[in-house]
């Protein structure tokens, strides 16, 4: 248990590094900001914060929404919120992508961002370690609506998120309505390629990981 315990905590710190890394495509995309991102950089700008800074109390902030709907916090959970936002802050360092000047080019990595973020969620979410606080969040509601498609409900989420970050002073484009859909979409097209269905997941909280670790110290 302890092993694989283990496994499955680097598994869900895969998919936040891969998660990441997906995110970090669709800002250098410069067509616009995916929906989180317009969030996040609409509020760095007028705060003076970091990206990686404001992922993380938003992360936090969505944990409230998450517990109230009683979705398990789990070692993945607290991954996402800590580092997510600091793995865009590192690829952001390594300058890996040229900006975007084009439409086309634009387009291209945009979508590549979106389909390498569905696969981080993947990874993250099917370890089983506790959904990160935005994938808490679309699970959770999604387990509200069984009868609406995972990636329905995750462009319902985006819309609303789009709409804080507009408010909020985010940079609005093509980018931003091919996210908005196209999130959903690569979603549902990955999870249907490797028949994973997340809203089937049993997640294991903090204290069931803590009652499997120290026994296997004992």
């Amino acid at each position: 248990m302890f092993g694989d315990t283990i496994r499955r905590t680097v598994r869900t710190t895969f998919g936040v590094f891969v998660f990441a890394l997906g995110a970090y495509f669709t800002i250098r995309a410069n067509i616009g900001l995916a929906p989180w991102e317009c969030l996040n950089i609409g509020i760095s700008q007028r705060t003076g914060m970091t990206y990686g800074e404001i992922y993380t109390i938003i992360s936090v902030l969505t944990l409230a929404a998450d517990i109230a709907m009683r979705e398990k916090i789990g070692i993945g959970t607290l991954a996402v919120a800590l580092f997510g936002g600091v793995f865009v802050d590192f690829f952001t360092w390594l300058d890996l992508l040229p900006l975007g000047h084009s439409l086309g080019y634009g387009l291209v990595i945009m979508i590549c961002g979106l389909f390498i973020q569905a696969l981080g969620q993947y990874f993250n979410i099917s370890a089983g370690m506790g959904c990160g606080p935005r994938d808490s969040l679309f699970v959770g509601i999604g387990k509200r609506m069984r009868k609406t498609p995972i990636g329905a409900v995750q462009i319902g989420i985006l819309s609303a998120v789009l709409l804080a970050g507009w408010l909020s002073g985010g940079k609005v484009g093509v980018g931003t309505v091919v996210s908005v859909f196209g999130s959903g979409i690569a979603m549902q097209i990955v999870f249907g390629i490797l028949h994973f269905e997340p809203r089937n997941v049993v997640h294991q909280n903090i204290l069931d990981t803590v009652h499997v670790m120290i026994p296997a110290h004992k």
